[in-house]
């Protein structure tokens, strides 16, 4: 089994957090005047949507690596529709364009990355979140 840590913190003068993995950092916060954000970085959707596409965006290279193909170019418009109280995703859709060095059709090669995508396969199957404070045990 494999882990992926990340944290968060305030950003001291600001009601914004910043997020780090290793040596890699973003800001977390809220539209300009929407509950105290400021507009200095992503808010959950975004990040949910910069996950899905990013996580594509890697698996395409990942899958182009092993069939031999080398990307010339690729292009990743992902939308999330919101809906409901609380606000929940309810779909998202990728827009993709990949094209190859050597300008073969990469459409097996997209099909392939859709397939092994852990981010986009991880929504589709969903799993338990979990939330703790210092002295409880995990709530779900």
């Amino acid at each position: 089994m494999v882990s992926s840590i990340i944290e968060l913190r305030n950003v001291a003068g600001t009601e914004a957090a910043m997020g780090w993995a290793g040596s890699h950092t973003l800001v977390v916060d809220r539209p300009e005047g929407k509950a105290g954000g400021l507009g200095l970085g992503f808010n959950g959707a975004q990040l949910l949507a910069l996950a899905i596409g990013g996580c594509f965006c890697n698996d395409l290279r990942y899958v182009a690596h092993d069939m031999g193909i080398e990307i010339d170019a690729i292009a990743v418009r992902v939308t999330l529709e919101l809906d409901g109280s609380p606000l929940i995703t309810t779909r998202a859709d990728l827009d993709v364009t990949c094209t190859s060095r050597d300008r073969i059709d990469t459409s097996a090669l997209i099909d392939r990355a859709r397939r092994v995508c852990t981010v986009a396969n991880s929504v589709m199957r969903g799993f338990p979140v979990s939330f703790r404070t210092a002295d409880q045990s995990p709530r779900q």
